[in-house]
């Protein structure tokens, strides 16, 4: 068994409207799904993608509004790294950002940037046989474009208190000191530690959690690997457009586990995803309740259609 890289990032914003506009305007993402967190469905829960909602290129934030700053600290992701084409990529997002974004910074193979909470991001050329995943947008060609995820860096107090899961329980591969690679059939990513700062704090522009992608098929099995490894993983939740399971590994980041299907066309048009609010079978009896308390957004999501 072996997971297929990143499935998405999931995180925490405060200004449901503003995360609209950074991520889809600015970072030229689609808005494939506007629906509700399951487990809190009084706030949303948005997913940002390319262009058909594929695993791998899909960060999704909770919104809780006038929640403070977070801050990231140990047994916490800080930084998502997105795959861009060239030199040439990068060039163009460091010009695109200037106004956009409060942190820049250049080298020559990466651009590091936060959006307007302060979650970091990481723009890096990277050469791997994966299919690029790509939004379509009208300023932004698509030789340019970000092209899914790549690594996430988590800080830990105690990296060496988690190898041993990750390689053996999860099949993580090293590469570099306190590097892995995870690569499956289709994909592939990486997951990284540095020294912790100190402890974090849960809020607008951190990572909830992380989620790495598998099969159908395997998933009952990769919950099995995480609890003979002694953790403490949930039952498969079916989250509708795919099913999960959670655990916090050695380190205390919140890992998932999420299939890589049925995916976000299964109740929408594919040409219309994320036009209106979708509510898992569920919870449509509760749309009269939630509907009303959630923030407005039908303006920004008419601003995203291509």
């Amino acid at each position: 068994m072996r997971l297929d890289g990143i499935h998405h990032v999931t995180c925490i914003t405060a200004d449901a409207p503003r995360n609209v506009d950074f991520y889809t305007r600015v970072l030229g993402l689609r808005l494939v799904k506007k629906t509700v967190n399951q487990d809190d469905p009084t706030v949303y829960h948005l997913f940002y993608a390319d262009e058909k909602g594929s695993p791998g290129s899909d960060i999704t934030f909770f919104e809780y509004p006038g929640v403070r700053r977070g801050q990231a600290g140990a047994g916490m992701v800080h930084t998502v790294v997105w795959r861009v084409a060239s030199e040439e990529s990068l060039d163009f997002w460091a010009r695109r950002l200037a106004p956009e974004a409060s942190v820049l910074e250049r080298s020559d193979d990466a651009l590091g940037f936060e959006d307007p909470e302060g979650l970091r991001h990481e723009l890096t050329v990277a050469q791997v046989p994966d299919e690029p995943l790509t939004a379509e947008h009208p300023e932004i060609p698509v030789e340019l474009a970000l092209q899914g995820f790549h690594e996430v860096r988590a800080f830990a107090a105690d990296p060496d208190s988690s190898r041993s899961f990750l390689e053996e329980a999860l099949g993580f591969v090293p590469i570099e000191s306190d590097v892995w690679e995870i690569r499956g059939e289709t994909r592939g990513g990486s997951y990284a530690y540095g020294p912790a700062p100190g402890p974090g704090s849960g809020g607008a522009g951190t990572v909830h959690h992380v989620a790495w992608a598998s099969t159908m098929e395997e998933h009952e099995g990769w919950r099995a690997r995480v609890e003979a490894a002694g953790l403490r993983p949930t039952p498969v939740i079916d989250r509708f457009w795919f099913r999960s399971i959670y655990f916090r590994e050695p380190s205390g980041v919140l890992f998932e586990i999420a299939t890589l299907g049925p995916g976000f066309a299964v109740d929408e048009d594919p040409e219309h995803l994320g036009e209106s609010l979708v509510l898992p079978p569920a919870f449509e009896h509760l749309r009269d309740q939630i509907e009303p308390a959630l923030t407005p957004l039908e303006i920004l999501a008419e601003t995203q259609r291509r």
